[in-house]
């Protein structure tokens, strides 16, 4: 959990940084006695990734993603509980929206069910 919103902290102050919210920007401070229109906007570019490996909980994840203006692409896998791990590599733009491709890798290994006893009980 604290994976993810580090995630979200950082992805939050790429995308800030990027729009000219966070920082001192061009044209800031006071003086100067003249008001010139400056255009804050700047094309949103950022690239990130983590990766989480505990083996203590079995957590295994990671991810990538890059943003050129308004094309990101990016990945990410996660390791399933049945043993298999699944493989998302995705891409969103303005014009094709968003798209993934998700792949399963490896066989689903169920582990046995222990205390469980069916005693053929009827209602009657």
């Amino acid at each position: 959990m604290k994976s993810l919103l580090l995630f979200g902290v950082i992805a939050t102050l790429s995308l800030a940084v990027s729009a000219g919210l966070v920082g001192g920007g061009l044209g800031g401070g006071f003086g100067g006695g003249h008001h010139e229109h400056v255009d804050y906007y700047a094309v949103p570019h950022y690239t990130y990734e983590y990766k989480v490996h505990d083996p203590h909980t079995g957590d295994m994840k990671s991810q990538h993603e890059t943003r050129e203006g308004d094309v990101v692409k990016g990945y990410y896998t996660l390791h399933e509980s049945d043993g298999t791990i699944r493989e998302v590599h995705y891409t969103a733009d303005k014009h094709n929206g968003f798209n993934a491709e998700v792949k399963r890798i490896g066989h689903a290994h169920h582990a046995p069910v222990y205390g469980y006893h069916h005693h053929g009980h009827h209602l009657g």
